[in-house]
């Protein structure tokens, strides 16, 4: 299914969308988790604090993304603020896919890969219940929005 725009999209300025998520990230930090992370309910996006493997550092590095649940995957996108380029914890992502979760409800280990095909396509139109205005804002990049499902990991044996 195309990400064709239904009505033109208008986002905040770029240092706007930066200083919010910025804001929201320390928030998160500065609690310990307590405040700014919370699961989805029907109709709206949850947010998850994402920790990846930098690609270059191979430090942890850390984002809140909005995800909705889909059985025991969590789903999200790597839309970077509906600018252009991936976000850089999409393409930490595709060099390391393991990565963790912190979530409302607790951490977990997740291993991330984006949707293709049919698969992607019902997930989009889960994002489009969510979010009507997302093949809007969809249209203000030049490449299509990976659709990133992120799976649960098996427990490391002890």
């Amino acid at each position: 299914m195309p990400d064709a725009p239904s009505r033109p999209a208008r986002v905040p300025p770029r240092w706007f969308i930066r200083t919010f998520w910025q804001a929201h990230r320390a928030v998160v930090r500065a609690t310990g988790a307590r405040m700014g992370l919370w699961r989805p309910k029907p109709g709206k996006w949850g947010a998850l604090r994402l920790t990846t493997t930098g690609r270059r550092t191979g430090q942890a590095r850390h984002v809140i993304v909005g995800y909705f649940d889909d059985g025991p995957n969590m789903v999200t996108m790597a839309m970077n603020g509906w600018g252009e380029g991936e976000p850089a914890w999409w393409l930490n992502l595709q060099a390391t896919p393991d990565a963790t979760v912190a979530c409302a409800d607790g951490r977990r280990a997740v291993t991330a890969r984006a949707a293709q095909g049919e698969e992607r396509d019902r997930l989009w139109e889960r994002w489009r219940q969510i979010d009507k205005g997302l093949d809007g804002y969809a249209a203000l990049r030049s490449t299509q929005t990976a659709v990133v499902i992120l799976e649960p990991r098996p427990a490391a044996p002890r």
